[in-house]
């Protein structure tokens, strides 16, 4: 973790005033080697401070909306996000959100202007491409609390309510400052010409096209779909952007890999990206599973990660081109594995990759 970078962050936070932000973002300080020289005072103002509770609950905010029968709450407000490394978003996805951010705070030239910031998003993409962590992101970049409303699991409390409940949780979120995630809203904007739906969800769709249309300036209405095909066409246009979420390239593969791995040493690091060849079609969060199964596993069998994430690599070769094999044997080699082990796993001749090498 970089002083300089830790500093700016840790100013940013600051200055949204979102307290547990900043307790969270100093006790991972503390926990850095890089911090070593400053971890008793850290860790002083940490045992002196008062405590504080969630700034939701501390805010007079009115009560979330609940269901009526089952008295559950229809929106989850998603604690603050902290990162420990920064996300690597595709560059046309960067574009879009970072457009958002700086429309935010530029809302006096654009009133001026006689315009407004974007409003809406639709977040479209396979899962785990990392859409919920794109609205977890903006959520702490613009310093805004973000609530979620998971449509596909409440959508039994809303049958035979029509959109009454929508509407107040919609209206809900219009009351305070915030950033609104629809997930997954394909449960209930599909097209109103699908003969299989009950006209209650028919009904829903019209429902949510008017709460898009009344949606304030002020917050950030965004929705999210592994499904685009199943949205009304209505739907689509009332979002001001729309954002499609990619699986990530073989270098953004690398390049998450690479961040997630600071320490490693540079031959090591030749492993990481063999390991980004085999992984190709591998979503964000497959990428994300795999390199905390890894540094687990190196806990718990004392084993150097290089080691395992080489057989990482062997275990995923049976879908790999010929071309990229070539190209695997050369990062392989430079990774300090035997011209004869990868000829024997890989399939390739010692010539071969000898001369790939060359």
């Amino acid at each position: 973790m970089n002083k300089n970078d830790a500093i700016v962050q840790l100013s940013k936070l600051a200055l949204t005033g979102r307290r547990q932000d900043v307790q969270m973002y100093i006790r991972r300080m503390i926990r850095n080697k890089d911090f070593d020289d400053l971890k008793e005072k850290l860790d002083e103002i940490m045992h002196t401070m008062p405590s504080q509770g969630s700034p939701v609950r501390s805010a007079k905010f009115n009560a979330v909306p609940v269901d009526l029968d089952s008295r559950i709450q229809l929106l989850r407000h998603e604690p603050p996000v902290s990162l420990d490394i920064e996300p690597v978003w595709p560059p046309e996805v960067a574009a879009s959100l970072d457009r958002i951010i700086s429309e935010r705070g530029k809302v006096k030239e654009l009133e001026k202007a006689g315009l407004q910031p974007t409003k809406t998003a639709l977040f479209t993409g396979a899962p785990g491409v990392g859409k919920t962590l794109a609205a977890k992101w903006l959520s702490l970049k613009l310093g805004k609390p973000l609530f979620i409303l998971d449509l596909s699991a409440v959508m039994s409390s809303y049958l035979g309510r029509t959109g009454t409940n929508l509407r107040l949780v919609l209206d809900y979120a219009k009351s305070i400052d915030c950033i609104l995630l629809l997930d997954e809203i394909d449960a209930i904007a599909k097209k109103r010409d699908d003969l299989g739906e009950v006209g209650e969800l028919k009904r829903l769709v019209t429902v949510l096209l008017q709460e898009i249309d009344d949606w304030p300036a002020t917050n950030l209405m965004l929705a999210a779909t592994n499904h685009p095909s199943l949205l009304d066409p209505a739907v689509w246009r009332r979002f001001e952007q729309i954002v499609d979420f990619p699986l990530p390239s073989k270098n953004e593969l690398n390049e998450v890999l690479q961040r997630s791995f600071p320490k490693l040493k540079k031959v090591d690091r030749e492993l990481l990206t063999a390991l980004s060849i085999v992984m190709q079609g591998a979503s964000f969060s497959d990428i994300d599973k795999t390199t905390t199964s890894l540094m687990r596993d190196a806990v718990l069998h004392n084993t150097k990660l290089s080691t395992l994430i080489e057989e990482v690599v062997f275990k995923l070769l049976s879908d790999v081109s010929k071309e990229d094999k070539k190209l695997l044997s050369i990062h392989l080699t430079n990774g300090g594995v035997s011209q004869r082990k990868i000829s024997t796993l890989i399939g390739i001749s010692r010539d071969t990759i000898r001369k790939a090498a060359n």
